[in-house]
């Protein structure tokens, strides 16, 4: 099939626009950065056996492995989620949580949350100054910053539940990998290097990811015993041994050290959560994703709701009247994730009423031809930020079984701490919480009072794990790190594929946009947007903003699942029926896919 986006004349967005600029000068920016259209992506990975995805190549092959030893995909994930954890370090972890979205040959669908967990002693002022305001390298940096981790805890559920292969199988090569070391990629040290002020003021850090005190070269070996360790003590002992005991006693010991809050009895106390995953349709397929306290799939449904009365495909990629409903979608969607979400164990979702036809109804009604709705013509409310450095994996086996899954420390490398010789980062999630409604997070989200700091509480989410069917069938599982644009990205790879047709590597290659309500510009990619697209955008409304590329470590992952009959596979942009597809983000280029 030929590439849509071949053909597409685009235009490279500079690194440093201006806030406000006048139509005239916009244009002249857009027209002045004029650039070669793309050449067609390259081919996904295909197989028949199996298919695995993530950030890196290594540990894409331990879980091609594990399917190899005869794993169901479930077991690839588990040994995938301890792989990354070596390989990784910038966001694949165990010292943070995420959400696994499963669909089992059976039939069955469920999600796991192990979304991490505020400690017992937080408190709703606690990143506040005397005088209320947001002390933001707090929330950040440091002990006071983590949460309880839920990684290991998650794995460990998701193996025990409906994995089939020992845990020593499992975690052999994530051991391996840690113990030997590995030889690192320009990708790998690329993702490293973004840490090297913060990994010098923490010695126990430092003498970890730093080589002689300088930052690691490509083709040097990273070795982490600290980290072996503590994987053979998970290995014997399994979620006992992270959440009890000498890697418990250590964090919390360190934390009292470092002014945190962390305690053996929040250890003892964590949890992980197992549900049905979120529903919805888009144009008769059906979309499998991630419920609170995730924010991910209740806001990529009712963007796909609203979407779905309007003809995308004949609009065409990236025109200005298609990037004018999605973005009003964009915009309504986030102002009720930003307002009304939160851990269901804390706050009453209304996730009945935002995904409703009416609210769908309500939300179309607003959106004019031709003009943008100003984020101050909303309900005011609040919006909060993430951390972009997330990794996400998908992972298909022979037998049908498939799972998407997503975790995280929030920031590049967490809280930018390890506690004495357990060799692993500790996350920062406590940012993604509401400091103060109304204040900006790290990632420019704006959030409410339902995410509101409390003891136990998990925060908010833009985790998107996902996994599309078709007639009960899977034919796309995807996610995609990135923090607040994480929605967005899982949205246009769907629309990518449903809606223009685009192979399973184009659409995930694909530059992209975003907007999240708060602040009120309408962010793209390089070559996201044409010059005649910036000039009507902008006479509609819009700020058009430049947005940097997703880089290593922030880059989506994604699997087609080609249907049997040809018809459906060539409409989805699959060349050959009953094939799996892996598409790697060519923006990570650490990342790979990896089959049997």
């Amino acid at each position: 099939m030929p590439s849509r986006i071949a053909n597409h004349s685009c235009i490279a967005v500079p690194a440093h626009a201006p806030a406000a600029p006048a139509l005239a000068a916009l244009v002249l920016w857009a027209l002045g950065a004029t650039a070669p259209a793309h050449a067609a992506a390259p081919a996904a990975l295909e197989s028949a056996d199996g298919m695995v995805v993530t950030a890196q190549h290594l540990a894409s092959e331990a879980g091609a492995a594990i399917l190899r030893q005869g794993g169901n995909a479930v077991d690839a994930a588990v040994a995938v989620g301890y792989a990354l954890a070596v390989t990784h370090p910038c966001c694949g972890n165990l010292g943070g949580g995420g959400f696994m979205t499963i669909h089992l040959s059976s039939g069955k669908n469920t999600f796991i949350n192990f979304r991490e967990k505020a400690p017992l002693a937080a408190r709703a002022d606690m990143f506040l100054d005397s005088h209320g305001s947001p002390i933001g390298d707090k929330s950040v940096n440091g002990f006071l910053a983590a949460g309880v981790p839920g990684t290991v805890l998650g794995l460990e559920t998701a193996r025990r539940e409906y994995g089939t292969l020992p845990r020593s199988t499992l975690m052999a090569a994530a051991i391996r990998l840690a113990q030997d070391g590995f030889i690192l990629t320009r990708g790998d040290v690329d993702a490293l290097e973004a840490g090297t002020t913060e990994f010098r003021k923490r010695p126990n850090v430092a003498a970890i990811f730093l080589h002689q005190g300088a930052p690691y070269k490509p083709g040097e070996r990273l070795v982490q015993t600290q980290l072996a360790a503590t994987l053979r003590a998970i290995s014997a002992d399994g979620e006992k041994a992270f959440y009890q005991g000498h890697i418990a006693d250590t964090v919390a010991a360190a934390a009292r050290a470092d002014g945190g809050l962390l305690t053996t009895q929040d250890f003892a106390a964590y949890s992980v959560t197992e549900s049905a995953p979120l529903y919805c349709s888009y144009r008769g397929y059906t979309v499998l994703s991630a419920p609170p306290p995730s924010s991910g799939g209740v806001t990529l449904c009712e963007m796909l709701q609203v979407l779905e009365g309007y003809p995308l495909g004949t609009l065409g990629f990236h025109s200005s009247a298609s990037v004018h409903l999605m973005t009003e979608a964009m915009r309504h969607a986030y102002r009720d994730r930003n307002t009304y979400l939160g851990d269901p164990a804390f706050v009453d979702n209304p996730i009945e009423r935002l995904l409703s036809k009416h609210h769908t109804d309500e939300i179309r009604a607003l959106i004019q031809p031709h003009r943008a709705t100003p984020s101050s013509a909303l309900d005011t409310g609040t919006a909060a930020a993430e951390k972009a450095t997330t990794t996400h994996y998908s992972i298909v086996d022979v037998r049908g079984n498939v799972v998407s899954a997503t975790y995280t420390i929030n920031d590049d490398f967490g809280a930018k701490v390890i506690a004495g010789n357990t060799g692993f980062f500790l996350n920062d999630e406590m940012d993604d919480f509401t400091a103060k409604p109304g204040a900006a997070n790290m990632f420019g989200l704006v959030q409410g009072k339902a995410n509101a700091i409390a003891p136990g509480k998990r925060p908010l989410s833009s985790m998107t794990p996902t996994i599309v069917l078709k007639d009960g069938k899977p034919v796309l599982v995807l996610g995609s790190p990135g923090g607040a644009r994480i929605i967005t990205t899982v949205l246009e790879i769907i629309v990518n594929i449903i809606d223009h047709s685009m192979t399973l590597q184009e659409a995930v290659d694909a530059p992209r946009i975003h907007h999240q309500w708060l602040p009120d510009t309408l962010a793209g990619e390089p070559y996201a947007l044409s010059a005649d697209t910036v000039r009507s955008l902008t006479e509609m409304g819009y700020h058009v903003v430049p947005l940097e590329p997703w880089g290593t470590g922030n880059a989506a992952e994604a699997i087609g699942v080609a249907p049997a009959d040809w018809v459906q596979a060539k409409a989805l942009g699959f060349p050959r029926p009953g094939v799996l597809y892996g598409a790697s983000d060519s923006r990570a280029p650490a990342g790979s896919a990896a089959h049997p």
